[in-house]
């Protein structure tokens, strides 16, 4: 007979662990050597089993080292205060403005750290050692601001990987390695930075045509980092289901990436439909490398082109805002 299990009492190996926390095995297993973050029970053969509690607590430590606090300064909280300062993490993001001269100081300061991370990678490329790129990702995204990790490190990295690729000096099974590592690194940034608490919510996709994923997961786990709930739908769907998911999930935005190719009319008519099916509060931003091509079409549906991860910031920013002052509505 199976024992029965009470909601809230499952015990979880450390492979759903890290799957839902963001987390690497050894990076969890130092948090918990050096800092004692949790105490998962054991296996009669030593395995380590998280409680639902265990994964939330390194939910929310996970995210505040993503908001750039080391996990020193938060290993001992209490969880509800760990929640409370996540909380409130957030809310300062949301406000401050993109660009500051604070911003750019800490992002000029993590220079030399970005540029060792990123050496790291490539290096691990070359050798096809898809287990110490990944280890490297991980560690910068603790490390790292989620800004910094995200616009500072991936995204060079794969346009570098792209331009070598080109130019014949990397093999196709380079680039291949590097997505995959890279799409289970921006998997776990996605959920470990998700909370059931956000308010505001995005649906994230590639319309039809369009099978590149990962600049769609880069917009995915920069909307989660900011505190968005999103729904990442993932490569090549037609207009019809993206707005429905909006429509069923009450989004205040749907995000879509565009990157090759550049001319299809197809996409066009797509862009045309999804907006013609959404909310007219819905927001439509559209960014990738090959959103400038469709500029014309984007400005006849009164579609918000981006042209980097810091525009989709800003206009997730400006979105929130507004949102809040329409649920507050007028003043008596």
């Amino acid at each position: 007979m199976v024992p029965s299990v009470r909601a809230g009492h499952q015990r979880h190996p450390m492979r759903v662990v890290t799957r839902r926390t963001g987390l690497s095995p050894d990076l969890l297993r130092a948090w918990e050597r050096r800092y004692d973050v949790v105490t998962p029970s054991r296996t009669e053969g030593g395995r380590r089993l998280y409680s639902d509690t265990d994964i939330e607590r390194l939910r929310l430590l996970y995210r505040a080292t993503l908001a750039g606090r080391s996990i020193g300064q938060v290993a001992e909280l209490p969880t509800e205060a760990l929640a409370a300062l996540v909380r409130q993490d957030a809310a300062a993001d949301s406000e401050a403005e993109p660009g500051s001269r604070s911003a750019q100081r800490r992002d000029g300061d993590a220079a030399p750290a970005v540029a060792a991370y990123l050496a790291d990678a490539v290096r691990a490329i070359e050798r096809l050692d898809a287990t110490a790129l990944e280890a490297t990702l991980r560690r910068a995204m603790i490390a790292l601001s989620s800004t910094t990790s995200l616009d500072g490190l991936l995204v060079p990295l794969l346009e570098g990987v792209g331009a070598r690729w080109r130019e014949g000096t990397l093999r196709p099974v380079h680039e291949h390695l590097t997505s995959v590592v890279v799409r289970r690194v921006l998997d776990g940034v996605i959920e470990g930075a998700s909370s059931p608490l956000a308010t505001a919510s995005v649906v994230v996709a590639t319309p039809s045509g369009q099978i590149h994923e990962l600049g769609a997961l880069l917009v995915a786990a920069s909307a989660a980092t900011e505190g968005w709930r999103v729904t990442y739908l993932g490569a090549d769907l037609p207009a019809e289901d993206i707005a429905e998911c909006a429509v069923r999930t009450r989004s205040r935005a749907v995000a879509l990436s565009v990157v090759y190719p550049t001319g299809d009319p197809t996409v066009g008519d797509e862009l045309r439909r999804l907006r013609d099916a959404l909310p007219k509060r819905t927001a439509l931003l559209v960014g990738g490398a090959a959103a400038t091509a469709y500029a014309a079409v984007l400005t006849s549906i009164g579609a918000l082109r981006l042209d980097d991860l810091a525009s989709l910031r800003v206009a997730l920013r400006k979105l929130r805002r507004v949102t809040v002052k329409t649920s507050k509505g007028p003043r008596a």
